[in-house]
């Protein structure tokens, strides 16, 4: 199988899994802590270009998941995120990090806000190092094993 077809295999069978425990995935901070991913990964590589930004923006519209919330709601979180990201790439890390963290007492939530950076991340079939690396570092500030997701 190619390698293309692994990680939109990874990637579908993430977002079946989202979707089987999308009645548990209602809270604020899971909405604020999936935003912050989401922004993380198209991001991370240090900047975003503006057709990036509209696919991201897309996917996030379209999931089943996260459609628990206000897609303006969503919208104005992910592009806050980005900013702070976008304006310096490091010191928005630590604070969207520090966002994402607010989940971790929540396992299934912290669990399934890294399906989702790994959903945005290999949506366009090319699940990158860059988008893998601050994966990673999402599972380590949420206390999740990167190999639990083979990162």
């Amino acid at each position: 199988m190619a390698l293309w077809d692994r990680i939109k295999e990874s990637a579908q069978t993430m977002q079946a899994q989202l979707e089987a425990k999308k009645n548990d995935l209602k809270s604020g901070a899971f909405r604020d802590a999936s935003m912050a991913m989401c922004a993380l990964v198209a991001a991370a590589d240090g900047s975003i270009d503006p057709a990036e930004r509209q696919r991201v923006a897309q996917l996030i519209i379209s999931n089943d998941v996260l459609q628990n919330f206000p897609a303006d709601d969503l919208r104005q979180r992910f592009e806050e995120y980005l900013g702070k990201l976008t304006s310096d790439f490091d010191f928005g890390k630590v604070t969207v990090l520090q966002e994402i963290a607010k989940v971790k007492k929540k396992p299934t939530e912290a669990r399934a806000v890294i399906q989702i950076g790994i959903v945005i991340g290999g949506a366009d079939g090319d699940f990158d190092a860059t988008e893998r690396a601050v994966v990673r570092e999402a599972c380590f500030s949420l206390d999740v094993p990167p190999t639990e997701f083979d990162l």
